[in-house]
């Protein structure tokens, strides 16, 4: 079982460091680092409850059952950075939601103090490493200490609940989901968590044993949950950027055709050869690098090939965007042919802009180097060596 924790305590962590990605703005962001304490108090809370830590902690200390008290306030404290998250998350007036805080942390300091001073007032010398709050449910202060745990926990999972379910209903996209994800994380721990601990420890109140729903079923339920809140927790916060990511993956990919026809001509910087550079990083540099390039090539642009391009292009039924970026593809890739053989410009040199210079983003650019691809003097520059057309393909 401990395995099982451990490794819901690795993703509720995994999940805090991926929110934390940059310390310095998360630390001026409460609403970020209210999220990230709250993920790593969860982590945390998995490790202390884990039977290897009990193990260890009470050998460690010489008191048999102290890992009990140490995980329940640390189950406290996360209900409360659970609190403190949602006021954060609904903001309002900064007194206001500072004195929320305040009264928050509050509560449930006494709470973690009243855990400890009912731990230290029972009699609890058997230790127990998975079924101690049934087996000391009779015991007195022991059977006050755990109900007040749940009590705690449950108060802290039933708001959240109320507060995902009403939020839902008032966002779209990414958040609704993370929302809902959050949502059926806390009815899980609700639910298979917290009301399987209650059953039990009644249960043995009422002189029946139902052990196994504290032991057997409890803890799995409580991974899955803390699976289920740290999606929604990271989820409405990354996979927009993880997207972008993949966008810009793909733009510099799409990007290949106009890259082998200019890159001899660039003479931006060449980008650190790091294999752990971002997409979008490795994407800046390409674009900027191919616009030096279309610098670098203006002199060398024929409009004549341009215009006959143009005008083939509009006869064989083809839009006027689409004829545009034909014909500047082709003059494109006859003045990577005249630098590269030292030709002098032609005649018909000028002043013009290529479609890819008037917008911004590589969405233009994405476009003239598909055209190129397309075109047949393109696909040629792309199967020369560096990159230059063949005199034969111009």
């Amino acid at each position: 079982m401990s395995l099982v924790v451990y490794l819901a305590a690795l993703v509720f962590g995994m999940s805090s460091v991926l929110l934390l990605r940059r310390p310095r703005t998360a630390v001026r962001n409460p609403l970020t680092l209210s999220t990230c304490v709250a993920i790593a108090l969860g982590a945390l809370v998995f490790v202390c409850a884990a039977p290897a830590t009990l193990s260890a902690v009470n050998e460690l200390t010489g008191i048999p059952n102290f890992g009990a008290p140490l995980t329940y306030g640390m189950l406290s404290a996360y209900s409360c950075a659970v609190v403190v998250l949602l006021i954060n998350w609904r903001g309002g007036p900064r007194e206001r939601v500072r004195r929320m805080v305040l009264c928050s942390v509050a509560a449930y300091g006494a709470l973690v103090v009243a855990v400890v001073v009912l731990f230290a007032l029972a009699d609890a010398d058997t230790e127990r490493l998975t079924d101690l709050d049934t087996y000391y449910a009779t015991t007195p202060f022991m059977r006050e200490m755990i109900l007040l745990y749940l009590v705690g926990h449950s108060a802290a999972m039933l708001v959240m609940c109320a507060v995902c379910v009403k939020w839902a209903r008032e966002v779209t996209g990414l958040l609704r989901i993370g929302l809902r994800l959050i949502l059926w994380g806390a009815l899980l721990d609700v639910l298979g968590f917290q009301l399987t601990k209650y059953t039990a420890v009644v249960a043995r109140w009422r002189g029946h044993d139902l052990d196994f729903l504290s032991t057997t079923l409890a803890p799995p339920m409580a991974s899955l949950a803390a699976l289920l809140c740290s999606a929604g927790f990271v989820l409405p916060r990354l996979l927009p950027a993880v997207l972008a990511q993949w966008r810009g993956l793909g733009d510099y990919r799409r990007l290949d055709p106009l890259w082998s026809l200019v890159k001899s001509v660039s003479t931006a910087p060449k980008p650190p050869a790091a294999w752990w550079q971002l997409p979008q990083a490795r994407l800046q540099w390409r674009e900027v690098s191919i616009h030096d390039a279309l610098l670098a090539l203006a002199p060398y642009f024929d409009h004549r090939v341009r215009e006959r391009v143009r005008d083939t292009a509009l006869g064989a039924g083809r839009s006027p965007h689409e004829a545009r970026l034909a014909a500047e593809a082709a003059m494109l890739a006859d003045a990577a042919r005249r630098a590269a053989a030292r030709e002098e410009p032609p005649e018909t040199a000028g002043t013009y802009r290529l479609h890819a210079t008037e917008v911004s983003g590589t969405g233009g650019l994405v476009e003239l180097a598909q055209a190129l691809g397309r075109s047949p003097a393109g696909a040629a520059s792309n199967a020369a060596p560096g990159g230059a057309v063949p005199p034969s393909m111009a």
